[in-house]
């Protein structure tokens, strides 16, 4: 039997285990920045902090009203994070130089991950979250799908 026709669900589902970690990412590190810990975020959400944990370690998909009540939390707009769950139009991403590189790994000036590598703001363990979120974006299976010139 052949296993290429297999590895079509195999790969969407990855794809959206993807999407579903780089979101709970993304809410980790806006929680951090924010100086936020875990009890905190719960009280100020009402959803319980060992869900809020699995949310952001991507084993649960949150409802639109959780993703609301976090991004009340978090002093965010819900449509952001509506965006960083693939449920609202727009990408993360806002351009082409920012989904570009040289193929050698490094990003052109002015790129989104230059700017994460580079602000004073962000402590070490706050970039590697968010380069990892932004990663998660760019370098997908569903990235393809983001280019300028297929929308």
């Amino acid at each position: 039997m052949s296993t290429a026709r297999s590895d079509e669900p195999d790969s969407r589902d990855q794809g959206w285990s993807a999407q579903i970690n780089a979101l709970g990412g993304f809410i980790r590190a806006q929680r951090q920045m924010a100086k936020l810990s875990l009890r905190e975020m719960a009280s100020l959400t009402s959803v319980s902090n060992a869900y809020l944990s699995q949310v952001e370690r991507g084993l649960h998909q949150p409802s639109l009203k959780v993703l609301h009540s976090i991004a009340d939390a978090l002093q965010l707009s819900t449509e952001q994070l509506l965006k960083q769950a693939g449920w609202a139009s727009g990408a993360p991403v806002t351009g082409p130089a920012e989904r570009e590189g040289d193929g050698n790994g490094s990003t052109p000036p002015g790129s989104t991950e230059e700017a994460i590598r580079s602000d004073p703001r962000l402590s070490e363990e706050q970039r590697i979250a968010l380069l990892g979120v932004y990663r998660s974006f760019v370098e997908g299976p569903g990235s393809q799908a983001r280019d300028p010139g297929s929308a």
